[in-house]
């Protein structure tokens, strides 16, 4: 079965090196792969990055496509990719993974068993060793902190709402289309949600492992966050029911900070107090958690439940101001729909499978 794997990036080059290196040393048939590498434009070498490993490898594999998306965001890149993808399988990673010689083999064998949709575990790791970005990769990976997605903790084979770095049967885009361009960071909410409307599961593989390199600052960890629900945000302007409650919890705790001030500056600080402490005390159990599934105790991680408080604060104030920007941004004509949902889905159709017309391929 012929594997499209695909890579969207933008400013990657430092990170490209392992996924290159985990790449070369899978062990599904390489000439059961096509490799789409999609360059957002980026400022740095990503795409000499790109072109360096067609010409090292685009012998090794059926073919290695270095494809421009001068939309630059994500879901642009993912539809450049897809309207050339020849696979009946497409693969997808961001430029920040890490994957084991296995990944795409044991992803491909899910779909070969009749699975449309299958996905595996994903770790969050930092290059770092120092103690203040352990304490940082703990609260990534904590529940509290990070997600209390399936694929970043379950241990069990089993149907989920979502998958990350996942693999999909090429039927599976030819009946819902591609991605919706108006969005730039919930496109797999909005994706996932139509694909399960349109009746297909999603298996969560245990076997199937992956890691992401998380933001190894503070501040980029809260601007990922911020940009995270202030997409949220938005997107509910197009596709409310694609969240869970669960993603509202932010917004909605912000709201409660906001509630509580102003009732205490009113002269009714009880409510603040019980609020507050009950929060605390939920952090402080969350750390004594993480650390417990840690590796000791250190002693930046005295700042873990701050830490899980910013993130907190930034991801509800990113969702409290997208949904104050929502009536502005919906109105303007170029989010009034997405052409290129259906566009995709026909060129995926004409094209089909293995097909050898011409292409967009870099040469």
């Amino acid at each position: 079965m012929l594997i499209s794997f695909i890579v969207v990036a933008y400013n990657a080059a430092p990170v490209l090196t392992g996924l290159f290196q985990d790449l070369e040393n899978q062990d599904y048939d390489h000439s059961q792969m096509e490799v789409l590498l999609v360059d957002s434009r980026s400022d740095d070498d990503t795409k000499k990055r790109f072109e360096s490993f067609r010409e090292k490898n685009g012998g090794e594999f059926q073919r290695v496509c270095v494809l421009d998306n001068p939309g630059r965001t994500l879901p642009r890149g993912w539809n450049v990719a897809l309207r050339e993808a020849r696979g009946e399988a497409i693969l997808r990673v961001d430029a920040h993974t890490r994957i084991p010689p296995d990944f795409v083999r044991r992803n491909a064998e899910n779909i070969e068993q009749g699975e449309a949709i299958c996905g595996g575990t994903v770790t969050s790791i930092l290059t770092g060793e120092s103690q203040w970005q352990r304490v940082l990769l703990l609260a990534e990976n904590s529940p509290f902190g990070g997600g209390a997605a399936k694929f970043r903790r379950s241990t069990k084979r089993e149907y989920v709402d979502t998958v990350a770095f996942a693999a999909y049967s090429r039927q599976v885009f030819e009946t819902v289309g591609g991605y919706d361009e108006r969005l730039a960071r919930t496109e797999d909410n909005e994706m996932h949600y139509r694909m399960k409307q349109a009746g297909y599961r999603m298996l969560l593989d245990p076997k199937i492992a992956s890691w992401r390199e998380a933001r190894s600052t503070l501040p980029k960890l809260l601007r990922q966050k911020y940009l995270n629900g202030y997409w949220i945000g938005l997107t509910m302007g197009i596709c409310p029911r694609c969240f869970s409650l669960y993603h509202l919890i932010p917004f909605v705790f912000v709201l409660a900070v906001l509630a509580t001030v102003v009732i205490a500056l009113a002269g009714y600080p009880l409510l603040a107090i019980l609020m507050w402490s009950a929060y605390a005390l939920l952090a402080v159990l969350m750390t004594v958690r993480a650390f417990g599934k840690g590796e000791g105790f250190c002693a930046a991680g005295l700042l873990l439940p701050v830490i899980f408080l910013l993130f907190h604060l930034w991801y509800g104030a990113g969702t409290l101001v997208g949904l104050c920007r929502l009536p502005f941004w919906i109105r303007r004509r170029e989010n009034r729909g997405c052409p290129a949902i259906q566009e995709v889905k026909a060129c995926l159709l004409t094209h089909g499978p293995g097909h050898t017309g011409k292409d967009r391929c870099v040469e």
